[in-house]
């Protein structure tokens, strides 16, 4: 039994244990190689969040991104939209993320990074919120009241932007997604060892709903007009307008 608890190598000098895989620690000083190689169209989601804020971010805006790690993708908003006196707010509860966002991008005007956990978080009334690839990590029975919350912070007609991972809608089209994304793995240098390692250690952790789940959270929180906007097999980004 002391076996499934060891810790396993999952790519880029990261390890963790089955079960129990975690962005504390020494994640952060590799997590952006990692997640580059992990995520399809990783940079590319950020590049499109960053041209779609020209239609919501205004000089007296408030924008926030949920689970921000190290501030890649605030990073990026906040550049497209420097001209403007707007707030870009980047919230995550791991402490070396933030640090590791303050490092890079904390001297940026108008940029700010918090320690924070979105569902106790205090957000001021805001024109864009972005959740890239984080609510997949929140723990079901609280996702419901997190982008109800998420609703009412915004402002009327501001944008939820929402990326996750997806499930198939029934076991077929599982099996065919799990065998796409291991085949992406593998294209891009992650060994069985490395992708069994991660595929263990995030059980019980990363926790994804099918597409239609996550369309039926936007709408009980109470959003109408939403729009897939990205999709790579099971990687799927939505914009939701209030």
């Amino acid at each position: 039994m002391a076996g499934a608890r060891s810790a396993s190598t999952v790519g880029d000098s990261i390890a963790s244990e089955n079960g129990r895989w975690t962005f504390g620690g020494s994640v952060s000083q590799n997590f952006d190689s990692h997640v580059e190689k992990s995520v399809p169209l990783y940079r590319e989601g950020h590049d499109l969040i960053a041209k779609l804020s020209d239609f919501f971010v205004q000089d007296d805006s408030s924008c926030y991104e949920l689970g921000c790690s190290t501030g890649e993708l605030t990073k990026a908003v906040a550049e497209r939209n420097q001209g403007k006196k707007a707030r870009f707010i980047g919230i995550d509860p791991v402490e070396p993320m933030i640090a590791k966002a303050r490092e890079k991008y904390g001297s940026m005007p108008n940029v700010e990074f918090q320690v924070g956990d979105a569902r106790d978080y205090d957000f001021d009334p805001s024109d864009m919120i972005m959740s890239y690839y984080t609510l997949q990590f929140v723990r079901p029975k609280f996702r419901q009241d997190l982008v109800d919350k998420i609703y009412k912070s915004l402002n009327w007609g501001g944008a939820f932007l929402l990326f996750e991972k997806v499930r198939g809608p029934d076991a077929r089209f599982q099996d065919i997604l799990t065998a796409l994304y291991t085949d992406y793995k593998i294209d891009r240098g992650y060994d069985s060892e490395e992708i069994l390692g991660k595929t263990r250690s995030l059980k019980g952790v990363l926790e994804p709903f099918t597409t239609q789940a996550n369309i039926d959270l936007m709408k009980r929180a109470g959003f109408v007009d939403i729009m897939p906007i990205m999709q790579y097999t099971c990687f799927e980004g939505f914009l939701a307008i209030k």
